[in-house]
């Protein structure tokens, strides 16, 4: 049954992904009296003169699926070439993008983590950081960059603060929920038995935590993926939303909707790989 409905899945998915491509095709197409036909000789040589060629193919405006073609095969069949600052292979440049998210996310981790077990573990502490989280959550990451490029005076250090302070709510809120969340009869067994804090710390309320905190985990990848794209496009130099943007700037739109379409891949391959973790540690009770 479930394998029945994955493949009419897939063929549906397939026929969307036809239809899309048909209908930009279709809209893509050159219109009606932008070629050579209807027109003379000398009105095709005077076209000339003026710098048009109207029998050339279709170069400027939108690309056709053709055009955007050639470019995923240009960029796929040579991924790691450097020619200079600003012309590095799509590789090197998901390297950057994803060494800083990962720098800024394990940071995150080793802060928000276990704070938020003392957070969720103590009433108190709950309610005095409270005020704090709630005003510093809703801040958008991207106001503090100028703060961080002040104070750190690196642009690359500077996406990495971004990432860390975009990442760090979710994790914390989330891992203070899932401590303060954790059954008390449990509690109460490790309590019966005498176990000692650290043990009961290890052994029963990260255990039945996990689940909650890595869906935190979760929440702040996909954060901190769409963050650094934004962060990366105002501090330049290396990394895949330097790359959208200086291929904006130089009007490229089929490199601009390639890039597009590598950061919607990877983003989807981080968000599985943190799915797959959730389930390893999910439990029935």
């Amino acid at each position: 049954m479930t394998s029945s409905l994955n493949v009419k899945a897939t063929l549906v998915s397939l026929l969307i992904l036809v239809l899309t491509v048909g209908l930009w095709y279709a809209a893509t197409l050159p219109r009606a009296g932008s070629g050579t036909a209807g027109m003379t000789a000398e009105q095709i040589e005077y076209q000339k003169m003026l710098g048009k060629d109207p029998g050339a193919a279709k170069t400027g405006g939108f690309p056709t699926p053709a055009q955007m073609g050639e470019t995923i095969w240009k960029h796929v069949s040579n991924p790691v070439y450097d020619n200079g600052p600003n012309d590095k292979g799509i590789l090197i440049q998901l390297a950057y993008s994803l060494g800083r998210v990962g720098l800024g996310f394990l940071l995150a981790c080793i802060v928000a983590v276990p704070l938020g077990f003392v957070i969720g573990m103590s009433p108190l502490l709950s309610r005095a950081f409270d005020p704090f989280i709630q005003v510093l959550k809703p801040i958008s990451p991207l106001a503090w960059m100028p703060l961080a490029l002040y104070t750190i005076k690196d642009s690359s250090a500077s996406g990495v603060f971004v990432i860390f302070i975009c990442s760090i709510w979710p994790m914390l809120i989330n891992t203070a929920f899932g401590v303060a969340s954790v059954r008390r009869d449990w509690l109460n067994v490790a309590l019966t038995l005498e176990v000692s804090p650290l043990r009961k710390a290890f052994r029963v309320i990260l255990p039945a935590a996990a689940p909650t905190i890595l869906t935190g985990m979760r929440i702040s990848m996909s954060i901190a993926w769409l963050v650094i794209v934004a962060a990366e496009m105002l501090v330049g130099g290396t990394g895949i939303g330097y790359f959208v943007w200086n291929e904006w700037n130089n009007l490229s739109l089929t490199n601009v909707i390639f890039a597009i379409g590598v950061i919607g891949v990877v983003g989807m391959l981080l968000d599985l790989v943190f799915g797959q973790l959730q389930k390893w540690v999910t439990y029935v009770e």
